[in-house]
């Protein structure tokens, strides 16, 4: 386990980086979640694929993973990859405030 100071505040994560507690989700946090993550402030696309991720979730009762928010959310796979590198569906997940997607075990 792991913390992360954000936003005044230290939030506790899991050995992957993944949020212990969702509802400690902000979007200050996935800002600083992203920097903790080696990628730059978040974009517009950004933002959209986790508006995606977070409004899917609450629907579906899980993350998506990656194939439902290529097909789904606006962005292309090609795109995802270079918004997330190193596991899009994993990482967006993540900045999210999301658990681990199911299709990432």
């Amino acid at each position: 386990m792991t913390a992360l100071e954000a936003a005044g505040k230290t939030i506790e994560l899991n050995g992957e980086g993944f949020l212990l507690d969702g509802d400690q989700w902000t979007p200050e946090l996935a800002e600083a979640l992203a920097e903790s993550a080696g990628m730059g402030p978040l974009s517009d696309k950004h933002w959209q694929v986790i508006t995606f991720c977070r409004e899917d979730a609450a629907r579906e009762g899980q993350s998506p993973g990656l194939r439902r928010i290529s097909k789904l959310s606006g962005v292309s796979m090609k795109e995802l990859y270079k918004l997330f590198p190193k596991g899009p569906g994993k990482l967006a997940a993540r900045v999210a405030g999301l658990p681990k997607p199911q299709a990432c075990i």
